[in-house]
């Protein structure tokens, strides 16, 4: 490892040269700059480095496969400081706060968040026989997308992906199981509550009524059924292509009743949910890290959390964990490649929420109907974290809305409007941002955890670009064309 130190640096160092050339003597106008914001000043070839982690997470797995495994978190780091570095140096005070704020308010709580859920949802184990057949297979996928709206997408996602891959540990084609699981559970199945998906619940904490999205069901609805019948009849021809032997023998085994063990982790996994709940109606002031406004509830609901999911590591029976065959390995992954994501992608944030000011302003401009709202949020929410392109599209929507004279106009009153005489717009951004999620790995963060576990059990899962092209374009985008017909046109 030694040799490979002075290679890393000479090539972090030359790409710094070669992508921000300029930077360096830009920090004096930089840093004198007081009117316009950062999005509307970065060019868009700062988001090169983005592309370039977005490139390694695709083709270092197929070209490379040993020493992306062992190098991931290098290259992971190699591509933050590639950006960090010059960003830093190029916008000073401006590019620390964005550099805070991405990490503090964004990936911490990101992390923390999946780490409770995972490590809670691995102390619940369900012993006996689940059978893996299409009928049995597709039910589990039907109540892990009913579930994900209640326990979130990445609780759901963590309780079920074990169970779906043990009743299917006998069988040679599987690839397809996770792969819907990723599209319904994932993603599709978060579409009813502000739990459900981030999102959603940036939109709660934006003035959305709590229960407005169940004004999704039909669109959640016809996704999730022709997703769910286009699985079964997938899944029942490759049952079909087993071969007898490993049938007869998987029918002949004895059956064992099912149980649940480990179920005082439900109780973690209402805690959670009652935090994250809390963090969003409760006020209790705030403290400033530089220009970052930190909200003293959600510190509270992520010590929470810890303690949570700390308190279910303390009183679950390592062999449980061991039977569930529970490892760190998953969460570790989107941890290390997650932390170099949001790190890169902080200039194609800020250019979009420059808005019509920034090098993205005629893609902004661009979004009047609610086609564009559904297909232009989708399309964003599918590279980019689904949070903020949900955010930049809602204030989008809300920008456009007036008051009657005399009325104040703030946002909640703009909220209301909104709901009143243009739903169907916050319908489609709103629908774009979870369904969407589906269509890459890092879509949403329960994609990547999925197939890391997936991949560890032996399933053998496609490349980033595979999943792409032969499973989200012809499976999830004519779903995403009828919705648009049913709804959006």
């Amino acid at each position: 490892m030694a040799r490979l130190r002075p290679v890393w640096l000479l090539l972090l160092s030359l790409t710094c040269l070669a992508l921000f050339p300029d930077l360096a003597f830009a920090a004096g106008d930089a840093a004198n700059a007081d009117g316009p914001v950062l999005g509307s000043r970065l060019p868009l070839w700062t988001c090169i480095p983005f592309a370039g982690i977005l490139l390694s997470i695709a083709l270092f797995p197929l070209v490379a496969p040993e020493f992306w495994h062992h190098h991931y978190p290098k290259i992971s780091a190699f591509w933050a400081l590639a950006f960090g570095v010059p960003f830093l140096i190029g916008y000073g005070g401006e590019a620390f706060d964005a550099v805070v704020h991405i990490y503090v308010i964004d990936y911490i709580p990101f992390i923390i968040l999946l780490w409770a859920l995972f490590t809670i949802s691995g102390g619940i184990l369900v012993r006996g026989t689940l059978k893996g057949s299409p009928v049995v297979n597709t039910g589990l996928l039907l109540i892990g997308t009913l579930l994900a709206s209640v326990v979130g997408t990445t609780g759901a996602s963590m309780l079920l992906i074990r169970p779906m891959i043990r009743a299917n540990g006998w069988r040679i084609h599987k690839t397809h199981l996770v792969v819907f699981f990723i599209f319904l559970v994932s993603n599709v199945g978060g579409s009813l509550t502000p739990l459900g998906d981030p999102p959603l619940f940036l939109g709660f904490l934006h003035h959305v009524p709590f229960f407005w999205t169940l004004h999704l069901f039909p669109s959640y609805a016809v996704v999730s059924v022709m997703l769910l019948v286009g699985f079964f009849l997938m899944d029942s021809y490759y049952f079909k292509k087993e071969p007898d032997d490993a049938k007869a023998k998987a029918q002949a085994e004895e059956s064992v009743p099912l149980k649940v063990v480990g179920l005082h982790n439900f109780l973690y996994l209402g805690g959670v949910i009652a935090f994250v709940l809390f963090s969003g109606s409760v006020k209790l002031g705030e403290f400033s890290l530089g220009h970052t406004h930190v909200y003293i509830q959600n510190v509270v609901r992520d010590v929470g959390l810890i303690v949570l999911g700390l308190a279910s590591l303390k009183t679950t029976a390592s062999a449980l964990r061991d039977e569930n065959e529970f490892t760190w390995g998953p969460i570790a992954e989107v941890a290390y490649l997650f932390a170099g994501i949001f790190m890169t992608i902080i200039p194609a944030l800020a250019i979009l929420g420059a808005g019509t000011d920034g090098a993205m302003g005629w893609l902004v401009e661009g979004v009047q109907s609610d086609l564009s709202y559904f297909w232009v949020t989708g399309g964003l929410s599918s590279f980019l974290d689904n949070a903020p392109t949900y955010l930049t599209f809602f204030q989008t929507a809300l920008g456009g809305l007036h008051c009657d004279p005399g009325v104040v106009c703030g946002e909640a009153e703009k909220v209301t409007i909104l709901i009143a005489e243009h739903e169907r717009t916050l319908l489609a951004i709103s629908a774009g941002a979870v369904f969407m999620g589906a269509n890459t790995y890092i879509g949403n963060a329960p994609n990547f955890m999925v197939k890391a576990i997936a991949e560890e059990s032996g399933v053998a899962m496609p490349s980033f670009f595979g999943y792409i092209v032969r499973w989200s374009l012809p499976i999830l985008v004519p779903c995403f064309i009828v919705v648009t017909l049913i709804f959006f046109l």
